[in-house]
């Protein structure tokens, strides 16, 4: 009986299981790096990482204990935050991973290491600071927006907040993902950091009585500037206000925000400023979570910003 011809004759692999691999390799290779900006950020630490090993004469693959733990003390001597230097961790365990090759951050020794260097210098994360709402909303009405730039600014304003995007949805946000209607506003994400395999996921936004602080008639009248029923939402300009259609990126969202509301918060305090608003003004985990699209209440507390100790305190109540 004559063979298949998708099997070799002598051994070898037929052309078309040769092709399966090669994208089998390639879907375990993207498994395996994670989301855009993660592998953007591990490829920085694993090149500086690499430097340091080339100035040392190390190898830095596959990287020995040692080498790793002298890397690692490097930077903590330096003053790099346990948040830093566990991600440049991180950066070289993948790259071993991606290669076969057994991490040494998964030595003991090593672990013991971590654990001493966060004991030491603490593992208190810096995090974006929250504005209250009166603040934001005397902020966005002072934006002008009778000219395009402030139109399209206070729209980044007023929908990052009621939506509680993260920076990198609101740049990846096209006017396809939009459905209006006379309930509101829904917004489909495509792909989000919570959301790598594309699953349907929707924000709901809801309209305002002020028009200045409505998200959604914002939004309306900055997409009829647009002129356009595609592509991307928000977009950069050329000189004299000309629209383009280039996207603006999360770096310039974080300045936009940095504009108005001040250098010391970013996009990311739109996000947790709408948590810990939503939370002091009574709304329980599930429907924060409904919005932010986070999958546990631990992560809802790590985003309330409740630094002053009157907010959301239970001693208010005892009924003295």
């Amino acid at each position: 009986m004559e063979k298949s011809s998708e099997l070799s004759i002598h051994g070898t692999l037929s052309p078309a299981l040769v092709q399966l691999a090669e994208h089998t390799s390639r879907y375990i290779e993207v498994g395996l790096s994670g989301a855009a900006n993660t592998v953007k950020a591990y490829a920085g630490d694993w090149k500086r990482f690499g430097l340091w090993c080339d100035e040392h004469g190390l190898d830095p693959l596959p990287a020995s204990v040692d080498t790793l733990a002298g890397f690692v003390t490097h930077l903590a001597e330096t003053d790099k935050k346990v948040a830093t230097i566990q991600r440049h961790c991180a950066a070289v365990a993948k790259a071993h991973v991606l290669r076969g090759i057994d991490s040494p951050t998964d030595d003991k020794k090593f672990k013991v290491l971590m654990e001493g260097i966060a004991r030491v210098k603490g593992v208190r994360q810096k995090q974006a600071p929250a504005f209250t709402l009166a603040n934001f909303k005397r902020t966005v009405k002072s934006i002008d927006g009778k000219t395009l730039a402030g139109l399209r600014d206070r729209v980044i304003m007023l929908l990052g907040f009621t939506g509680a995007f993260r920076r990198s949805e609101l740049a990846a946000l096209n006017i396809e993902d939009l459905s209006f209607s006379e309930e509101g506003l829904i917004v489909n994400l495509a792909k989000s950091k919570t959301n790598q395999y594309s699953a349907a996921e929707e924000k709901a936004i809801f309209y305002s009585p002020d028009f200045k602080l409505c998200p959604i008639r914002t939004l309306e009248a900055w997409i009829k500037r647009l002129e356009r029923t595609t592509g991307p939402v928000f977009v950069s300009f050329r000189k004299g206000e000309r629209l383009t259609e280039r996207r603006l990126t999360d770096k310039h969202l974080n300045l936009i925000v940095q504009r108005y509301l001040g250098p010391k918060y970013s996009a990311h305090s739109l996000r947790a400023s709408f948590v810990t608003v939503a939370k002091l003004a009574g709304a329980d985990d599930s429907e924060v979570m409904n919005q932010t699209k986070h999958k546990t209440s631990e992560m809802i507390r790590r985003y309330t910003r409740l630094d002053n100790v009157r907010q959301h305190n239970a001693a208010q109540k005892l009924g003295l």
